[in-house]
């Protein structure tokens, strides 16, 4: 166990990274294809290819789920996951060509580092060439390279953001995982204490302000508050239909909540689902732990991620913490 989705069997992760651009994307490979569904409740999605995932809709199999940073331009990552796809035969049979299924989200990471470089589809191809079912890097890596956190007072009150990953074995067969690039207007908390990890940042820079409690205060959000989406995947060993796996990816949402607060309208948050296997399941308890991966996916990403471009991380303001436990790092 890698602690990461590519724990699932059938599941591979690659990322394309540009930390001077702060950019990237990040690709999750199922080439034996994966019953897929999505859960999209963010008011400003950058997203290609979702209407596949609904029930009566008649693809039934995803190939790979690209999550890339770029804002809708960063979208055109998605040709490169297609193209290195299709040079392996790999997609659903049209009967002329294969045309690989790639439902894709992007986030907005604009704001840091060079607002003109964007993953293009060479990024996506680079992304599949360095995909691998082992360990997965985390932190200021592929889709989460420039992501920030913790905006209500705008970027320069923001912390980093970045992308991390969990897993957790229900019994002896069933495995669920997750992959979250974190990029949120809330603060990233502890699920279980509450406290913030990673959020918006008062003035003098070295406490929290609790984004929560001073909307109920009444402070206004900053401008350009839209700029923000938390993008990711849960996947899992059991077998579940179309519409089960689309319930998956409701429940599985709903990690979101827990370790981001608040939620708000102005994330275009995205979550998509897989079932790779043939496991006998239960999708309440799967639902159940989907939720508990994504929100620990979403800690590891704040814990794992460094400072870039001026925009300071949570090992910053909890030095003695080092980042991710001993546990974590080691599983890097």
């Amino acid at each position: 166990m890698h602690n990461a989705i590519t724990d699932v069997t059938g599941i591979k992760v690659g990322h394309y990274t540009d930390l001077e651009a702060a950019t990237g994307c990040t690709v999750v490979l199922c080439e034996s294809g994966a019953i897929g569904g999505v859960e999209v409740r963010g008011a400003a999605p950058a997203t290609r290819e979702t209407d596949l995932l609904r029930p009566l809709h008649l693809v039934q199999r995803a190939h790979a789920i690209l999550l890339a940073g770029g804002s809708a331009f960063g979208l055109d990552a998605a040709g490169g996951v297609m193209r290195f796809l299709e040079e392996r035969s790999i997609g659903f049979d049209t009967g002329v060509v294969k045309v690989p299924i790639v439902p894709s989200a992007c986030l907005f990471d604009l704001a840091l580092g060079d607002p003109l470089v964007r993953p293009d589809e060479e990024a996506g191809y680079q992304a599949c060439l360095a995909a691998s079912d082992g360990h997965i890097a985390e932190g200021n890596v592929g889709a989460g390279t420039g992501a920030s956190v913790g905006k209500l007072m705008g970027l320069q009150y923001a912390m980093k953001g970045g992308l991390g990953a969990a897993s957790q074995r229900i019994g002896e067969e069933i495995i669920v995982g997750a992959i979250v690039a974190v990029n949120c207007l809330g603060d990233v908390v502890d699920p279980q204490s509450g406290d913030i990890l990673a959020g918006t940042r008062k003035p003098a820079g070295d406490t929290f302000l609790n984004s929560t409690e001073a909307l109920k205060g009444g402070r206004a959000l900053a401008a350009r508050t839209f700029t923000n989406t938390t993008i990711g995947v849960v996947a899992t060993n059991a077998r579940l239909s179309k519409e089960e796996v689309n319930k998956l990816a409701q429940l599985a949402w709903n990690g979101y909540a827990l370790a981001i607060r608040p939620t708000t309208m102005f994330d275009g948050d995205t979550l998509f689902a897989l079932s790779t296997g043939n496991k006998r399941g239960d999708l309440s308890a799967v639902g159940a732990l989907g939720a508990d991966v994504v929100a620990r996916a979403i800690v590891r990403a704040v814990k794992a991620a460094e400072a870039l471009h001026g925009i300071p991380a949570h090992r910053d303001m909890w030095p003695d913490s080092q980042g991710l436990d001993k546990q974590d790092r080691d599983r890097l």
